[in-house]
């Protein structure tokens, strides 16, 4: 197990590190997961194995430090991250990254660009959820406040998620998965969305093939491949890892990022 330092404080990220070929591999977790429970299966896959991968676990989240006076926004998820990265030696990573980590992964890219080489973006959230009670996942915890979610809210999201999500959400700290909650859904200024359509490296959207992605067409016309895969859910690492490694290999070998141009117009990097 790895670690570093990512806050004044002395809060510590851990991960989980695979050796092998640089530039780095980083696996991020969504809300109230850990990524050596979503990704270690599909990280040695022998269409991905081989590469430096880094499955880290976000603070307040699986083995790292769950600080209760932490904000945990994006942005501060992206930059404590960014320190994360910065003490392993990482620069121009491959992002592979699931649900609230893909929307961290994208303000990190915008935030710390030399970390970051290419998105692969696993059902990623892309704009704000109005908080609503009972529909599960972050829109669910943003419906109560901080006090109703400590005094007795979480036992009630933990009836409701079941026990495959609860295994590894028991393992945030219950500030950390209110408020990485609450800042999941109110989302970012400009929107998750509009960052990655500004952003200028190699980007993959994977998403269920029986899910629809609202703005498909604009998220392709700006550089964005989507990419939909058969036969599973939002965890599509865990409920085909054959087609989720076969398809983010793919993503991983496309060549970098060209700028789309007009007719007679030259295209720059």
């Amino acid at each position: 197990m790895r670690n570093a330092v990512v806050t004044p404080e002395g809060d510590r990220i851990r991960w989980v590190e695979l050796p092998g070929q640089e530039p780095a591999r980083v696996y991020v977790h969504g809300l109230g997961a850990s990524s050596p429970a979503y990704f270690t299966e599909t990280a040695v896959h022998p269409l991905l194995a081989g590469r430096r991968s880094l499955l880290i676990d976000l603070l307040g989240h699986g083995i790292s430090d769950r600080p209760t006076g932490f904000g945990y926004t994006l942005e501060s998820h992206a930059d404590a991250l960014a320190e994360a990265l910065t003490g392993a030696g990482v620069t121009g990573a491959e992002l592979i990254a699931h649900s609230m980590g893909g929307s961290v992964a994208i303000v990190l890219a915008v935030r710390h660009p030399r970390l970051v080489s290419r998105l692969v973006l696993v059902d990623a959230n892309l704009d704000p959820i109005p908080p609503t009670r009972l529909s599960g996942g972050s829109s669910d915890i943003a419906s109560y406040s901080e006090q109703e979610f400590l005094a007795g809210g979480w036992e009630e999201i933990r009836d409701r998620a079941g026990a495959h999500w609860w295994s590894t959400m028991r393992l945030a700290g219950r500030e950390a998965l209110y408020r990485s909650a609450v800042h999941l859904a109110r989302g970012t200024v400009p929107t998750m969305r509009e960052l990655l359509v500004g952003l200028r490296i190699p980007r993959t959207f994977l998403l269920p093939e029986g899910d629809r992605l609202p703005g498909t067409d604009a998220l392709t016309a700006a550089g964005v491949s989507v990419v939909a895969i058969p036969d599973c859910g939002h965890n599509i690492m865990l409920d085909n890892p054959e087609a989720f490694a076969s398809a983010t290999a793919e993503a991983l070998a496309a060549p970098p990022y060209r700028e789309r141009s007009t007719p007679g117009e030259r295209r720059t990097p």
